[in-house]
C-alpha cells in the first residue's frame, strides 16, 4: 500500500512538468525531455515490469487534474495516476484505454496510442535528475 502512494506522489509530481511547445517540428529528443516525470524508485517494480499492458479502469476529470486507476492485464492488479491539470489537459483517457509500460534503461515510459504520458525513473535514472530552483 506504501508503494501505491508513493506511485501516486510521483505521479502528482509528474504533472508539475508542463511539455514546452514553441515550435511545431520538436525533435524526439526535446519531445522526451517534456515528459511528466514520476519521481519515485519506490514505484511499485510488480506493476511496472518490462511489456505490462494496463487498461485504466476508471478517469475522474477535476478542475485540478485527473485520477486514472489502471489495472495490469494479467493478475488484476490496480494501481492509480494522478495528473495535474497541464499534463491531463492534452490526453484523452477513458476506460478501457490500454496503457503500455516500456523499459528502457532509466526507468519505464508509460504510453498510450505511442504517445508517452509519464516516465518513472528506477534508481540510475533517479541519479540523473536535477532540480534547483534559479533566483536572483
Amino acid at each position: 500500500m506504501k508503494s501505491i502512494r508513493h506511485f501516486t506522489l510521483a505521479a502528482v509530481l509528474a504533472g508539475l512538468v508542463a511539455g514546452a511547445q514553441a515550435h511545431s517540428e520538436v525533435s524526439e529528443a526535446s519531445a522526451l525531455s517534456a515528459l511528466p516525470i514520476a519521481v519515485s524508485v519506490a514505484a511499485p517494480v510488480v506493476l511496472l515490469s518490462a511489456g505490462a499492458t494496463l487498461s485504466v479502469v476508471a478517469v475522474e476529470y477535476s478542475a485540478a487534474g485527473a485520477l486514472c486507476v489502471l489495472e495490469r492485464a494479467s493478475d488484476g492488479a490496480r494501481t492509480t495516476l494522478r495528473l495535474s491539470g497541464q499534463a491531463a489537459a492534452g490526453l484523452s483517457l477513458a476506460a478501457g484505454t490500454v496503457v503500455v509500460v516500456t523499459a528502457v534503461s532509466t526507468g519505464w515510459v508509460l504510453s498510450t496510442a505511442s504517445r508517452a504520458i509519464a516516465f518513472v525513473p528506477n534508481e540510475s535514472g533517479n541519479a540523473l535528475l536535477y532540480n534547483e530552483r534559479v533566483t536572483r
